[in-house]
């Protein structure tokens, strides 16, 4: 059987280093396929879609909300062909009801043995319109090692530096982050994969740098411990979200490889001033995550923020717009209130203005948003910044002798 996977382009944030890293839910779920089907993968941010070559049934995997529409018109394009479509990933889940207008089967939920069911129903003419297994987990200790082999790892090259792999250690969030949609699609309850399992997949990554893309590592303790102590013989280096705030779990994070976090910061308090120079005391670089045009944002908010993350010495930041993407409590709230003004799942990119803020016109917050990127690297330009995280990841690697050039032209 030949299955044709994609994943859909999508507009990058406009002030954004232009580089792109492998996929993850594509690789997880081509992982989930029985063996004796030939996947033909295709990420159409680093290469076409040939429409013409043959596939027994089409896969579209969408994560972002703003990979949607382009999705549509893909799947629209092979069913007028007569080939049939199914759609996965965190984006279908978020936007069911209008993909399946697209669509032969949508699957909503984890794939983990769940695929051989729904390939035996396309083999037998039995294809069902939706696969909804949400909030229905699959056992844990299922989850296995991605597929990445289906990946062209020559795509995923900046300037001849490999871009990092991803890799999940766990599921699921105990956090309810306002803007955040993982409620909805992973549940409440923190689910950690094996330890066996998790360190066997990153060993077997022949890539010295990964991307641990947990909701969260800050979720248990006792299991963060036991997780970067395993970590430690790999000799890999790693960014992720948040670490624990813990002497032991952040020294055990650094002695693992830890090389940068993705840190959520939501003002200028000395709570997360002592934040960031605990990671910095760890030799572990920050890039902030900073979401502009909540309702206590002003002009003048936005500038003193970005004047604390200067001064506290932030490695590097990525700021977005306040997006209300659905089943989420932002979307529940600016719908409910009338304050959302655009539905158009293209403007959806976390760099564009889609509804009214309380304190601001969207006009300006717009403005602020271009200013907070363009001040903020205004002295140090973001690839000069980006120089010098990848400058101290090279040197621990030269000190562990896991080193590896880059590949030049």
């Amino acid at each position: 059987m030949k299955f044709k996977l994609i994943y859909p382009k999508w507009e990058k944030l406009e002030r954004q280093t232009r580089f792109t890293l492998p996929p993850h839910g594509p690789v997880v779920m081509a992982a989930a396929l029985p063996d004796d089907v030939e996947v033909e993968f295709i990420d159409e941010n680093v290469e076409p879609i040939d429409f013409e070559s043959g596939a027994d049934l089409v896969g579209v995997s969408m994560m972002l909300t703003v990979q949607t529409k382009r999705g549509w018109e893909i799947a629209d394009t092979f069913r007028a062909k007569g080939i049939k479509v199914i759609f996965g990933g965190i984006a279908t889940m978020l936007h069911a009801e209008e993909t399946q207008l697209h669509a032969d089967a949508v699957f909503l939920g984890e794939a983990e043995g769940r695929m051989e069911k729904v390939l035996a129903d396309f083999k037998n003419g039995r294809l069902q319109k939706t696969y909804n297994y949400m909030q229905d987990f699959p056992p844990i200790e299922s989850v296995g090692t991605a597929r990445r082999g289906i990946l062209n790892r020559e795509m995923y090259n900046y300037r001849g530096v490999q871009m990092v792999d991803l890799v999940h250690a766990s599921r699921g969030c105990r956090f309810n982050c306002y803007p955040c949609c993982v409620n909805f699609l992973g549940g409440r309850r923190f689910r950690p994969r094996p330890y066996d399992k998790v360190i066997a997949e990153m060993a077997g990554i022949d890539n010295n740098r990964l991307f641990i893309v947990d909701n969260s590592l800050a979720q248990d303790k006792d299991w963060e411990i036991n997780l970067f102590r395993e970590m430690i013989p790999l000799k890999k280096k790693w960014c992720c979200h948040p670490i624990e705030d813990d002497d032991k779990v952040l020294d055990l994070a650094a002695q693992a490889g830890a090389w940068f976090v993705y840190q959520a910061i939501f003002d200028t308090s000395d709570f997360i001033r002592e934040r960031i120079k605990r990671y910095h005391d760890y030799g572990i670089g920050v890039e902030g995550s900073i979401l502009l045009g909540l309702d206590n944002h002003t002009e003048d908010y936005i500038k003193r923020l970005v004047d604390f993350l200067l001064e506290i010495e932030l490695d590097m930041a990525e700021f977005t717009v306040l997006t209300p993407f659905p089943h989420t409590r932002t979307f529940d709230d600016l719908h409910n209130a009338g304050r959302i003004f655009s539905y158009d799942w293209n403007d959806y990119t976390c760099g564009k203005v889609v509804f009214q803020p309380k304190m601001l016109s969207p006009q300006q917050l717009q403005s602020l948003y271009y200013y907070a990127w363009d001040k903020f690297y205004e002295e140090e330009p973001q690839n000069y910044r980006m120089f010098k995280l990848l400058k101290k990841v090279v040197e621990k690697e030269k000190a562990d002798n896991t080193y590896k050039p880059r590949v030049r032209p």
